[in-house]
């Protein structure tokens, strides 16, 4: 197989091999949303909760299995979002990612190396991981995983894949990836259900198509007194319910501007602003009905414009 060809190196470093790097005594924080997001992750994780301990109930009942046993294993088992096997695990049968080749790494670990030592964090902290991809993109995930796409790490000048990583390093030591991960690890028992009653729904509608008016009227009744009936004993909080994954998706972007701001303050404000044109020059090339999306469709995108990210970084350039 031919060695990965490698970009421009047009990085300066600071932190070249045999250099010395100081490390930050505090090398992860939280800043706001990541409680934000957690706090709007809440209402899902109860209601996870409560399918978890109904499952934990009926296992109790059939196999006289404790209760408390399976609800602690699964309020556990998000610890494993640190527990390096389990990332292995999760970054190549969940996120599709493989390991860099030497060719790869030799690439890769320099600039790295650059960017955590600009940031005074140690990088061997956390594994580098290739996505077999088209897209000039990168990711952070649970504790440890930094991944860029095989396009990504083709095509950039060293300057613009750094600006790339420490952007995604941004993620890591604000506390966004973990965070991430434990909100939706939390909400899968929610989520099932939901998707089971999607499929579901389709196949009751059908069947009750052969229903009289009278036996139609009788249901819509019924399920508008119960849907009144609750949101006046909840306060209306079903209500606000409905508006989670739109606070959900605004707390996301607000995440990637932040991000974007740890790797300009890193001095990769220009490379990541040159990125940026080229992502927003490919996206113009597209045709108008691929690009054109709807207003709810962009307020549920946990990923701002590529214009809102390029007016955000004009302060750092």
């Amino acid at each position: 197989m031919p060695d990965t060809p490698a970009p421009p190196d047009d990085l300066e470093y600071r932190n070249a091999p045999g250099t010395r790097v100081t490390y930050r005594a505090r090398q992860r924080r939280t800043d706001h949303t990541v409680w934000l997001g957690l706090a709007l992750h809440v209402p899902a994780f109860l209601l996870s909760l409560s399918l978890v301990l109904a499952v934990a109930l009926a296992l109790d009942a059939w196999m006289a299995v404790p209760v408390w046993v399976p609800t602690l294993l699964w309020a556990a088992s998000g610890s494993l979002a640190f527990h390096r096997p389990a990332e292995g695990l999760l970054a190549r049968h969940v996120l599709h990612l493989h390991r860099p080749l030497p060719s790869e790494l030799s690439v890769l670990a320099p600039v790295w190396r650059e960017v955590t030592g600009r940031a005074g964090v140690d990088d061997s902290r956390y594994e580098l991981w290739i996505e077999d991809s088209d897209d000039l993109n990168a990711l952070a995930a649970a504790g440890h995983i930094v991944a860029v796409t095989r396009r990504a790490l083709q095509s950039l000048p060293t300057s613009q894949l750094a600006a790339v990583l420490a952007h995604e390093l941004g993620h890591h030591t604000s506390g966004h990836s973990w965070s991430g991960l434990l909100g939706w690890w939390y909400t899968v028992p929610g989520r099932l259900v939901w998707r089971a009653l999607a499929q579901v729904t389709p196949k009751l509608v059908r069947m009750a198509r052969g229903a009289s008016v009278t036996a139609w009227g009788v249901f819509v009744v019924l399920v508008g007194y119960l849907a009144l009936a609750t949101v006046k004993a909840t306060y209306g909080l079903p209500v606000l319910l409905l508006a989670l994954p739109y606070l959900t998706a605004a707390v996301g972007r607000r995440a990637e501007l932040r991000a974007d701001a740890h790797a300009a303050r890193l001095g990769f404000a220009q490379p990541l602003s040159l990125t940026l044109h080229e992502l927003l020059a490919e996206e113009s090339d597209t045709s108008a009905s691929t690009r054109r999306t709807g207003l709810a469709a962009r307020l549920l995108s946990h990923h701002p414009d590529h214009r809102t990210r390029l007016h955000h970084l004009q302060r750092y350039l």
